[in-house]
């Protein structure tokens, strides 16, 4: 991850592209989601059902697995203000979950900061226009309007 001065992440807004690297969202990726969020729906986590059931040949990651790794991803494409003391999810604008991720796929998050403002004196808010591309694919599995906040010291 980049550290750059707060100043320059500003300057960058609207001309500012970053992608992550691939990884591949396992069966044991998914299993794990599952069991962490209670949500064992056999779409995600029988494989035999799922494929004799449904279009996707086997199952497929939760839509909320694939949005938590934008996490991942952040970390490892995202510039970070040199002067940041603490960075913030601040939320979501808009989600849009357009292509499951099959079980094996690898995925990656590109990131386009589209602004980056000062909203009180070391406050800043940088709206990024996300989304989770999937290998071989044409249709990313996700798109999104993500919020962050980076507090810096005064």
């Amino acid at each position: 991850m980049e550290t750059i001065p707060i100043k320059e992440i500003i300057a960058r807004a609207g001309n500012f592209e970053t992608t992550s690297d691939w990884i591949e969202v396992s069966q044991a990726m998914i299993d794990q989601f599952a069991d962490a969020t209670h949500d064992h729906q056999f779409i995600h986590v029988d494989e035999a059902r799922a494929k004799a059931e449904t279009p996707y040949g086997g199952t497929i990651a939760h839509g909320f697995l694939t949005l938590s790794l934008l996490s991942k991803f952040a970390i490892d494409a995202m510039p970070k203000a040199t002067e940041a003391v603490r960075s913030i999810n601040y939320g979501f604008d808009k989600i849009r979950f357009l292509t499951p991720v099959r079980s094996g796929s690898r995925i990656r998050g590109n990131f386009q900061l589209a602004e980056c403002t000062e909203r009180k004196p070391g406050e800043f808010l940088s709206r990024y226009i996300v989304s989770v591309e999937i290998e071989g694919e044409e249709k990313p599995a996700l798109i999104a309007e993500w919020l962050g906040m980076a507090v810096t010291k005064l």
